[in-house]
């Protein structure tokens, strides 16, 4: 447990820095910059007190009021700060100090960091039936949707954490869009980096603050993409970065969800044997989207086609055929957009045949590459 640093009087501060005899009192270092987050209240006796969201008008006004109660106290990190004017005992924890232990002084310059708002948005109207393929995934957002209607009776069977993974460009982010329409519920979209913050805590404060923010518009969902980029397993601590504070964080967000809370998590990823053992546990059901079939990918073809600005007459099902291997993503833009941009820079009235070409016969699908 951290110690609590207690906020000293003027009294005590004169007592600290006053001359003994004829010496002077012992040297002090000065802090050339604190910064503080909010911590909030030691106690909450009322639940609707929680943690006062703060907003900081003037940064120099603020460092004067921090100054003015905290001078000549000595902090380094994780000390606490207790505000004894406007918000009595509310706490401020020190996250970094410049140099790294020392005391306020009346040149000290006081920053304060707070986790981002985070604002849901569908973007888009996207429907199941927008999405090409995918018929075992539709059938487990389904589930979720009969959940996210009536969680009395579906909470017990309906999966609420649920780990997308597959391939770039293979319609993970628009399946979890297409639910959210579906359902009608507020979508909170979120790269997984944008979790990282730049000081201790600060991380925990981005995960905290985006299931705060979460609960207060439920019913909704919470996409969190590309979580491999937080989420590596810790014997890619090399790769991964010191991020044990954020994923620590987010599972126990994930361990607090209920299930009349009508909150589903969707998590994507490019390589899910690559997680972190005890986050991937938290979620209940793994679903894969792999690349289209040929099928898949003439009718994704053909439904791109009909938004081109010019009239398409190449041969769809001979492209679908060459095309083995990419994804929806791929299909629309390098292929159907190089082929557009082919057409227009030679001034061609059609999207015809020759504005594409074969692409080269390799071992790998993803090392293809075609040429415009």
């Amino acid at each position: 447990m951290k110690d609590r640093k207690s906020t000293r009087t003027r009294k005590q501060v004169a007592e600290i820095t006053r001359p003994i005899g004829d010496s002077l009192a012992r040297p002090i270092i000065p802090a050339r910059e604190v910064v503080l987050r909010p911590a909030g209240y030691p106690l909450e006796v009322n639940a609707s007190l929680g943690t006062p969201a703060l907003r900081i008008r003037d940064e120099k006004l603020f460092t004067a009021y921090c100054v003015d109660q905290w001078q000549g106290i000595k902090v380094k990190c994780h000390d606490y700060l207790f505000d004894q004017l406007l918000l009595p005992d509310f706490a401020f924890e020190v996250v970094e100090v410049t140099p790294p232990e020392a005391h306020i002084v009346s040149d000290t310059t006081v920053r304060l960091i707070q986790a981002k708002e985070f604002k849901p948005s569908r973007g888009r109207k996207i429907l199941f039936d927008d999405v090409i393929g995918h018929d075992s995934a539709k059938i487990k957002c389904l589930i979720i949707k009969k959940y996210m209607e009536d969680p009395r009776i579906f909470a017990e069977w309906a999966p609420r954490k649920v780990l997308f993974y597959g391939s770039p460009g293979t319609g993970k982010t628009m399946m979890a869009k297409a639910l959210a329409w579906e359902t009608q519920v507020e979508f909170y979209y979120v790269k997984a980096t944008a979790l990282i913050g730049q000081h201790v805590g600060a991380g925990a404060d981005k995960v905290h603050k985006l299931f705060e923010d979460a609960t207060s518009k439920r019913p909704c969902i919470v996409f969190i993409d590309e979580i491999d980029s937080i989420g590596l397993d810790r014997s890619f601590q090399s790769v991964r970065g010191d991020v044990t504070e954020v994923v620590n964080s987010l599972i126990s967000q994930l361990d607090l969800i209920e299930e009349k809370d009508r909150i589903v998590v969707i998590a994507a990823t490019n390589t899910r044997e690559m997680l972190d053992t005890a986050l991937r546990s938290r979620f209940e059901e793994e679903i894969e989207f792999p690349n289209p079939t040929y099928e898949e990918r003439l009718k994704i073809l053909e439904k791109y086609a009909a938004t081109l600005p010019l009239p398409l007459t190449a041969d769809l099902k001979a492209i679908a055929k060459w095309t083995e291997g990419f994804s929806g993503r791929d299909l629309r833009e390098r292929v159907l957009k190089g082929a557009l941009h082919y057409a227009l820079s030679h001034d061609l009235p059609e999207i015809d045949d020759s504005a594409f070409t074969k692409i080269t016969t390799t071992d790998s699908p993803k090392d293809r590459r075609y040429y415009i």
